[in-house]
């Protein structure tokens, strides 16, 4: 049973991820995105920070703690903010679909900046992405559609910029820390919209404000935590790959709670999009037959 447990933890982080799309899209009428993320994080930084304080672990420190205050900003702050203002132009799951992109990013600057290198796959991939993302935003209804894929698209590239970053803080700092500090930051900067926060709260239906908490507590403080772990105790290329089950179960999630579905054209772009970030996920080594030993040489192939 123990050795189920970061597959357990990893499904559960996917359908937490994937009910945040949905939870943003139902209570998006009654919080404004700036708003809404300042809860969201306020509660995350709560849990998180309370759990640091118990728990302890590796501090970011230097260049270290820097880059985690940075990703802080831009992951938690900002881009919580640009996919809450997604949602108020695009249905659940082609956002999800849209911020799934995230991955081809941190290729990108993997071949910038640790000399990865550009391989034909990558850039076959990003071709295809970005033709999905186009076709979502010139096939919908029209300008509100296309300002929403802009701000999804910008929320993958805070997305992939973050990861990078975080991937370096993890090499010194221990997750929890890594994550509390990061929220942490992330609430500091919206503190400044947390009283507009309370005010449209108070006019808004009870459910809003459970969305904020479900927010700031399942798909953050605890997704997250449930994320290192499976991490840890999973194959790189598993967790990664994972991620691919997002935008299905938020379709399926807001098709059901919210009977949203995304267009054709809109899956269809979805679809380019994911099957861009596969395309770049490959390995030219894949594709190449073993040399046989002078063993499998010799050795008279067996039949069934």
């Amino acid at each position: 049973m123990k050795s189920r447990l970061p597959a357990f933890a990893l499904v559960a982080v996917m359908v937490a991820w994937a009910s945040s799309f949905v939870i943003i899209r139902g209570i998006a009428p009654y919080v404004s995105p700036v708003a809404m993320a300042s809860g969201r994080l306020l509660v995350a930084a709560v849990v998180l920070g309370g759990l640091l304080a118990v728990r302890g672990g590796r501090m970011p420190r230097g260049l270290a703690l820097w880059l985690t205050l940075a990703y802080g900003v831009l992951w938690f702050g900002l881009y919580t903010v640009l996919v809450n203002a997604a949602e108020q132009h695009l249905d659940a799951g082609t956002t999800a679909l849209l911020v799934n992109i995230a991955p081809i990013v941190v290729a990108v600057l993997a071949g910038l900046f640790l000399n990865e290198g550009f391989p034909p796959l990558l850039i076959v991939g990003i071709a295809v992405s970005f033709s999905g993302a186009a076709i979502i935003a010139f096939t919908g209804p029209g300008h509100r559609d296309r300002i929403g894929v802009l701000l999804a698209v910008a929320a993958a590239l805070l997305y992939g910029i973050s990861v990078v970053a975080q991937k370096l803080v993890l090499r010194t700092t221990d997750p929890l820390p890594a994550t509390a500090i990061g929220a942490i930051a992330g609430a500091v900067v919206l503190l400044p919209w947390a009283p507009g926060m309370v005010r449209e709260l108070a006019d808004a239906p009870l459910s809003a404000t459970i969305g904020v908490v479900y927010l700031g507590l399942i798909p953050t403080a605890i997704a997250f935590q449930l994320w290192a772990y499976a991490l840890t105790h999973t194959p790189a290329g598993v967790t990664a790959s994972s991620s691919y089950a997002v935008p299905a179960l938020a379709i399926v999630m807001s098709w059901i709670f919210l009977a949203e579905v995304p267009t054709a054209t809109a899956l269809l772009g979805g679809t380019l999009c994911l099957a861009g970030v596969a395309i770049a996920r490959l390995k030219p080594s894949m594709f190449r037959t073993p040399s046989p030993t002078n063993d499998e040489e010799l050795t008279p192939a067996r039949t069934a």
